[in-house]
């Protein structure tokens, strides 16, 4: 089950994001082939304020336990985090 997740950083979290930043990365390397997309989002100044992932989990349960442990969560980067489940037909435009 795909979900496409929006994930919003707290005022003046710039700094702290890219001080955990290595971890977070980390974290998503373990994940591997279940991160089917990620990036920062930009605000018009071309400055980071937060993250969109297309991922793949098993089920609802599954990425909120991903979310409970992930380190933009546990480090208070992320403040808002909007989830929606979401149906991939094409990855890099080849039929998935």
């Amino acid at each position: 089950m795909q979900f496409l997740i929006k994930a919003y950083d707290g005022e003046g979290m710039l700094e702290k994001r890219m001080e955990v930043r290595p971890r977070h990365l980390e974290g998503m390397k373990a994940l591997g082939k279940q991160i089917i997309c990620a990036g920062g989002l930009l605000d018009d100044t071309g400055k980071m304020k937060g993250s969109v992932l297309i991922v793949d989990f098993p089920d609802r349960a599954a990425l909120n336990d991903y979310l409970e442990h992930e380190t933009y969560v546990v480090e208070g980067v992320w403040q808002k985090i909007e989830t929606e489940p979401l149906n991939v037909v094409l990855v890099n435009g080849e039929k998935r």
